[in-house]
């Protein structure tokens, strides 16, 4: 458990170390038993999304450490401003943005974010990318299949060519089965690597994708948003 999500957020104001064992989506705060009951019964919180601990633990670290403040100034992000394409606090607005005309409630922006375009398109890049990989590995074992049947023809028309030439062409035939063997690991070198490159790029896409369902379960708005902006440039 992160030292983040380990303790309850309200105990710990009142100098309590209590183990948390949920998360409040809207509050960003952990909860243990006690908080999480008084949590559901309070008029202002009783309608807080309130998920297992274990669950909001799922999310990558990065995601875990997403915040509502500003890293410049500390405080509450409020609204995002379309024309830099980034959320702004208080303070960012009149140092950065005050001239900028297309600012927006954060709140407002973020709203049926699953069912966005932006959403939809990061999948979509996602699911094309692991499509692509997976057509062009595909390809490659089909190449390394033919290349290997390719290579057993020749070596059977270079055997069948022997039994009827004489002996003196004997010496050809060596250098022409080590001519092939030399080409063939040659290709299969080279197979190889391009295999192994997409093994590790279909790697790096299925962790994407299963963080990517994590985020899409357990993540507050904010979180989600945010790392979809990363994931966008990662892709």
């Amino acid at each position: 458990m992160s030292d983040s999500t380990a303790l309850c957020d309200v105990c710990c104001l009142r100098h309590l170390s209590k183990p948390s064992t949920g998360w409040c989506l809207e509050c960003e705060e952990g909860l243990c038993l006690d908080c999480k009951e008084h949590h559901s019964l309070l008029k202002a919180t009783r309608n807080h999304n309130i998920i297992p601990i274990s669950e909001y633990q799922k999310l990558p670290q990065n995601v875990l450490e997403i915040t509502r403040n500003c890293e410049k100034h500390n405080e509450v992000l409020q609204i995002f401003c379309k024309k830099h394409d980034s959320p702004c606090c208080r303070k960012c607005i009149i140092e950065t943005h005050n001239n900028c005309k297309n600012l927006i409630e954060i709140e407002d922006y973020i709203k049926d974010i699953k069912s966005s375009a932006r959403f939809q398109e990061v999948e979509e890049m996602m699911n094309e990318a692991a499509e692509n990989i997976k057509r062009i590995r595909i390809n490659r074992e089909d190449n390394l299949t033919s290349l290997q049947e390719e290579k057993k023809r020749i070596e059977n028309d270079i055997a069948q060519t022997r039994i009827k030439i004489n002996n003196h062409l004997d010496k050809l035939q060596a250098d022409l089965i080590q001519t092939l063997y030399a080409k063939v690991k040659k290709e299969n070198g080279k197979i190889e690597q391009v295999l192994k490159s997409l093994e590790e790029k279909q790697g790096q896409i299925n962790e994407y994708q299963n963080t990517f369902e994590n985020i899409k379960k357990y993540a507050t708005d904010v979180q989600l948003f945010l790392s979809i902006k990363l994931m966008e440039t990662n892709i």
